[in-house]
């Protein structure tokens, strides 16, 4: 099949599409892909290192405040998005897909109205609990919502949604442990943890990790820190005085994480789709320290969606302490039948075939 997909800004809406692309490789069914993005997202750098033939659209969001220049902003965001969806038409001629997906980011938005008003087959993916603005406005002209919570089908016309879960799940489940602890100096028969903020680091994060690194010296399991590139200095600095031992692992970035998820015992970290679809498509029991600065506050749904199911501990980040961070870890870590019951939770909740779901969704719609 020829297939158009469009996803872009972050890559929670980037790598449920590569996920997908992959796996329609896999299965040979892909004659021809085309993504659709924007030259200013990280899909502009992401998708060509792919491989993966790749044309942009100019298009921005809207801006909330009312004032003259929120005016101005949102009247050039209604230019573009009407000249984009000229643009997208076009492309689509071209290409003659046989279904176009958009996982999110304005840009699907311009790609996927224009596919609908060309009578293609069109599928959104919502990753989130909480329905981007985008996926709302498309959900009343595409085919079908494919989503990764229950929770969220209530934000969309119930007769248009399946629940497929997120293609990264499909990517992860089948992975088994590798041993990558020892590229780090830790042990690889010892439980570890692996304490994160995601590609970028988190602060808020970072800070509890450094106040907590006397009691994490003490415990029996092993924790890797990664505090992200930018931070690593100022985290070298702030523990230039303090003991750290031969069980804290600290480094800046880890290439290709996905692959030593199934070494951990547990995972702290945010509460982005993506992640979350990985764990529990593994079914690693977490800590999760939901973002402030989403969207919706998302991320906060995202985490209630696991916790709920009692797969997951949520630690909100303004109550976030090195303190109640350790007693969280070691009521996860020091008691086995916790762990245990945590992570066939979190298993249940994930869905490992996301991908081949997403595909039966674009076999039925074409």
């Amino acid at each position: 099949m020829r297939v158009m997909i469009s996803g872009g800004g972050t890559g929670g809406h980037i790598y449920p599409a590569l996920a997908l692309i992959q796996r329609l490789k896999e299965r040979g069914l892909l004659d021809d892909v085309l993504y659709v993005g924007t030259q200013r997202g990280l899909e502009s750098r992401i998708v060509p290192e792919q491989g993966i033939a790749f044309k942009t659209l100019e298009i921005q969001g809207f801006k909330r405040s009312m004032n003259v220049d929120g005016f101005k902003t949102n009247f050039k965001t209604i230019q573009l998005f009407m000249h984009s969806i000229k643009e997208a038409k076009q492309m689509i001629r071209e290409f003659k897909p046989d279904v176009v997906i958009g996982t999110g980011g304005y840009v699907s938005g311009s790609l996927l109205y224009a596919a609908s008003r060309l009578k293609v087959p069109t599928i959104v993916h919502e990753q989130n609990s909480a329905a981007g603005v985008t996926n709302k406005f498309l959900a009343r002209f595409v085919d079908k919502v494919a989503i990764s919570f229950e929770s969220v089908s209530d934000q969309f016309p119930m007769h248009k949604v399946v629940l497929t879960g997120n293609p990264r799940a499909q990517q992860v489940a089948g992975m088994v442990p590798n041993q990558r602890l020892s590229e780090f100096g830790l042990k690889t028969d010892s439980p570890t943890v692996l304490i994160f903020g995601g590609s970028r680091g988190a602060p808020s994060i970072n800070k509890a990790f450094i106040d907590a690194v006397g009691q994490l010296n003490q415990r029996p399991y092993q924790v890797l820190f990664v505090s992200g590139q930018v931070h690593y200095e100022h985290v070298q600095a702030e523990l230039a005085g303090k003991q750290v031992n031969s069980n804290l692992a600290i480094v800046p970035y880890i290439s290709n994480m996905p692959e030593i998820l199934p070494d951990l015992k547990a995972i702290v970290g945010r509460a982005g789709a993506t992640s979350l679809a990985e764990i529990t498509a593994l079914g690693i029991p977490s800590i999760l320290i939901p973002s402030p600065y989403v969207t919706n506050d998302h991320q906060t749904k995202n985490a209630q969606s696991l916790v709920e199911q009692d797969a997951a501990i949520m630690i909100p980040e303004a109550q976030l302490t090195g303190d109640r961070l350790v007693v969280a870890l070691d009521q996860m870590l020091e008691n086995p039948d916790d762990q245990h019951a945590m992570a066939q939770a979190a298993k249940k909740i994930g869905i490992p075939d996301a991908a081949d779901r997403i595909i039966e969704v674009i076999e039925t719609i074409i």
